[in-house]
Parts: C-alpha cells; structure tokens; sequence
C-alpha cells in the first residue's frame, strides 16, 4: 500500500519509504492506438518489480516513458520524489537509470571491455590521455573483469574476447554488467531472458539477484512466470494500456497472475492471500 503526500505529491509506502522512479497518470497515444492510459508505478529501493502483460498492454511503452525513450502524452515521473522531463535515454542515463532494452545494444565486433565502456571509455593519465587522447586499454579490462566477478560471472575471463563470439546468454550477461557498472540509481531490463537456453536463464536471474543484493532496484519486463515469481518482490500487472493491479509471489499464484493479465479475472475478484 502507499500514500501520496497532497503537499509535495510525493508518493511514500506504509513504512515511510519514499520511491526511486515513481509515475502517475501517465498516457501515451500512437494516433488512434492508445499505448498507456493513466498508469501509475512505484519503484521502492532494493526491490525487483517484474512489469507482465500480454502483447500490446504497454509493458515497454511504460518503461520507455519513465526513461526518455519516448515522452510521454501526458503524466509525471519522478525521481527519488523529484520530478523529472527525460527526453531522450541519454538524459536517463545521466541521471542514473540504465536500460538494457530486448533488442541488445552491444557492437559484436568489439570485445568485452569495449562494450563495456561503449560511450563511457576510460582514457590514460596525463598528457597522453588529455592530450593524445589515447585509451586506457589496461584499465578498461581490469575494470571490466572486476564488473563480471561482482556478478558471479565466471564464464567470461577474457575481457578482450569479441562479443560475436559469445553465446546469446554470455552477450545479455555483458549488457547487464554493463548497466550494473554504471546505474547510480536502478536497472531496467527488458525480456532478459527471452532468447536464452535454460542454464543461461538460470545465469541471468542470479545477475538480477546481485544486483539487488547490491542495493541497486531493478524493473523486469517479462512474459515467464516462474522467472517472475523466483525473483520479483512486487508485479505489476498490466492490460490495454493500464494497470490492472499490483500484487507479490506471497498473495498471489502464477495462474492468478496471468487470469488477471489477460483479463479472464479482476484484482477484486481475485483478492488473493492475505500477508502472514
């Protein structure tokens, strides 16, 4: 449950917390498709919340109005109880929010650690950085490495190895380090594990599980179920463009999830179990 504060409209939980991104009324129109309508989120500090719905519910469109990616109609976003105008990702980023997207932003000709650093590369010390401009290979590798053992991933040992080398899991494993290097304030990931074998699956939910250990939110978009209910702390669920309830793995089963995802039931209908 939370409450909003009339004064600041700033949005807190019964237990006083205050929330890292936080959206209300926010609505987005694509001529006469109507992408969002009026959705509210909150994300709390240390906590995953999985975003579910079907197709076309506006899962994406959502994250990419809270991030710059598109602007939204309509609606605010704040930001750790501050509001914020992203226009485009960029300014997202600058800010502390990064997004791995479904469709992955890594350059596959380049290795590990220029992926990495891609936009961010770490240049030498003194003349020859500030001057000559010259890269810090060394240090990027070092810092790369450092990156991956902090996730538990240790099936990528060599940070010059090109990323159209690796495996679709190994790739999304350099996206998500990439982001947890970087996000000063949350992660946003999108179908992480669409593509992936089960082992990799596996791999990733245990990157998402550090990363929260490591004090830093996380938002997942996804349509597995168990891959929701194994790591998710909260799910909001969306249908035809609004939120059609938020709910946790305690109070509710899969299967109501996804009755309410697809409309065959209503939260209200579905009240679930009451907390212990």
């Amino acid at each position: 449950m939370t409450a909003t504060t009339a004064e600041t409209g700033h949005t807190t939980s019964n237990d006083g917390r205050t929330p890292v991104l936080s959206a209300r009324g926010l609505v987005k129109t694509f001529g006469r498709v109507v992408g969002l309508d009026g959705v509210d989120f909150d994300l709390y500090p240390g906590e995953v919340l999985a975003i579910i719905g079907d197709n076309g519910a506006g899962k994406s469109t959502l994250i990419k109005a809270a991030t710059g990616a598109i602007v939204p109609d309509a609606g605010e976003v704040r930001l750790d109880g501050e509001v914020v105008n992203f226009k485009r990702p960029q300014e997202a980023r600058e800010a502390g929010i990064e997004t791995v997207y479904q469709t992955l932003a890594v350059a596959p000709a380049l290795d590990i650690a220029a992926n990495m650093f891609l936009g961010r590369e770490m240049r030498r010390s003194g003349p020859l950085g500030s001057i000559f401009r010259m890269l810090d290979h060394k240090g990027m590798r070092d810092s790369a490495g450092q990156s991956m053992s902090d996730l538990g991933i240790g099936t990528l040992q060599n940070m010059s190895q090109p990323v159209e080398t690796l495996s679709g899991g190994q790739r999304q494993a350099v996206a998500v380090a990439r982001a947890a290097a970087f996000a000063k304030k949350l992660i946003v990931l999108d179908e992480p594990t669409a593509a992936l074998g089960v082992k990799e699956t596996n791999q990733v939910l245990n990157m998402i599980n550090r990363v929260r250990e490591s004090g830093l939110p996380v938002i997942l978009i996804s349509h597995n179920m168990p891959n929701v209910f194994e790591v998710a702390d909260r799910i909001h669920i969306q249908r035809l463009g609004r939120c059609a309830g938020v709910i946790t793995p305690k109070s509710h089963t899969p299967n109501e999830a996804v009755a309410i995802m697809t409309g065959a039931t209503t939260l209200e209908e579905t009240p679930g179990r009451a907390p212990a």
